[in-house]
């Protein structure tokens, strides 16, 4: 049968092995979907015109055997009647449909074999369409994980954690070095700076003999 050429291929088809070859996935099994339901739709319409035969084989067998009741009836009334020749007649024509009637049987059970030949390919068509339809939702769920995964990992590979932890070093090492060179200028004061705060720290005896006279005058003063 012609119809199922192809689907007998794709029913036979490593699918799993397919996807791996294909871009994408999902649009390759929907495509087999299209195919498998253009399939389908030709198997129902050859289908009905094998039923529509078988159907009319039925009713010639049915009207045959009418016309084989209809002659033996005929004959009979005419052997009754005497009607010697038109039982002769009648016992021919029903020997004919008879031998007729033979012939449309044979044909009828070839047709009954091709009809049921045509529903079993139908139903195999129809299950492998269902477990398409079923793997297809397996696999898109596979493949919604996949490219999540694949998300994510593009993600990481992105992350500059290593560029940016060695900025980090390199900014503690500076505020380290700032930090030591305030410590290194708090120890080590300029030779200038230690003589200008040596000189603003030293009183010569001058001015400390001044300033005591100064005091013996205000103490002789109160005294009076």
């Amino acid at each position: 049968m012609g119809i199922f050429k192809r689907i007998k291929t794709i029913a036979k088809a490593d699918i799993n092995s397919l996807l791996d070859k294909a871009e994408d996935p999902i649009a390759m099994l929907n495509e087999y979907s299209r195919e498998m339901e253009y399939e389908m739709i030709k198997a129902q319409k050859a289908l009905s015109r094998q039923i529509f035969v078988e159907n009319k084989q039925a009713a010639l067998i049915h009207d045959t055997k009418n016309v084989i009741d209809k002659r033996t009836r005929q004959a009979k009334l005419a052997i009754q009647h005497e009607e010697e020749h038109m039982a002769k007649l009648a016992v021919q024509e029903k020997i004919n449909y008879e031998k007729q009637l033979y012939v449309f049987q044979q044909q009828y059970e070839a047709i009954q074999g091709q009809t049921q030949m045509l529903k079993d390919k139908l139903q195999e068509l129809q299950e492998i369409y269902r477990e398409l339809q079923h793997k297809k939702v397996l696999l898109a769920s596979r493949v919604n994980v996949a490219q999540s995964i694949k998300q994510i990992q593009n993600a990481t590979a992105s992350f500059q954690t290593d560029t940016i932890a060695r900025g980090v070093v390199r900014a503690e090492e500076q505020i380290m070095f700032m930090e030591a060179e305030v410590q290194v200028g708090n120890q080590f004061i300029s030779p200038l700076a230690q003589h200008d705060a040596h000189f603003r720290n030293y009183v010569n005896e001058e001015e400390v003999n001044s300033e005591l006279e100064k005091l013996r005058s205000e103490k002789e003063s109160k005294v009076k």
